[in-house]
């Protein structure tokens, strides 16, 4: 009687693991999905990449979750956004659809080549109105390190410890980026401001 209800708790505990094993993801990681996408988003300036690469790193965060020891799971998340977004790039993934040459250099890689899939829309123009929209458009008009640190900082409000284990540097690096991407933000502002650098 004893070997049985031995061998059926040991049942359940083998049954159990996998139940556990989601609702600890579901509590730590799941809340994050929304900041994830942002971050995502702000990263690829594609919304289908985005999603992409949204689910791509959900999917490697759940299969390694039982690697993750704890911490600051936002900081992790990020981190496994950040390398399925460098991925995303290298395998060249981005949609020709999404980027316009302006000045008809087809194989131009400047951010000032590309723009994003909903700028064209008259709802996001009128959205864009508002002072936050604005900030949002001019940190997407900065090279992808600027704003990269820009939002782990400002929207995301990471400590510098937190984005250090994200983009993987030294603190000192963290602060020095930041103060870097905060001039070249006040530098695009001013000329979006002035109408320099068009919507």
């Amino acid at each position: 009687m004893e070997m049985a209800l031995a061998n059926g708790g040991q049942q359940a505990a083998a049954a159990s693991e996998q139940p556990d094993h989601t609702l600890r993801f579901q509590q730590n990681i799941l809340p994050h999905m929304d900041a994830a996408y942002n971050f995502a988003r702000f990263l690829s300036r594609d919304q289908d990449a985005a999603q992409d690469i949204v689910q791509d790193a959900f999917l490697r965060a759940y299969r390694s979750f039982e690697t993750y020891r704890g911490g600051d799971s936002r900081a992790w998340i990020f981190a496994i956004v950040r390398n399925c977004h460098l991925a995303w790039q290298q395998q060249g993934r981005r949609k020709a659809r999404f980027e316009m040459p302006l000045d008809g250099d087809a194989g131009g890689d400047s951010p000032a080549h590309e723009i994003a899939s909903d700028d064209d829309t008259a709802e996001t123009a009128m959205i864009r109105e508002s002072e936050t929209s604005r900030v949002r458009h001019v940190i997407g008009l900065l090279p992808e390190a600027m704003r990269e640190i820009l939002v782990l900082r400002e929207l995301e409000e990471l400590s510098y410890k937190q984005i250090a284990e994200v983009i993987d540097v030294p603190i000192g690096t963290v602060m020095s980026r930041i103060a870097r991407a905060r001039r070249e933000f006040g530098e695009a502002w001013d000329a979006f401001e002035n109408g320099a650098v068009r919507a």
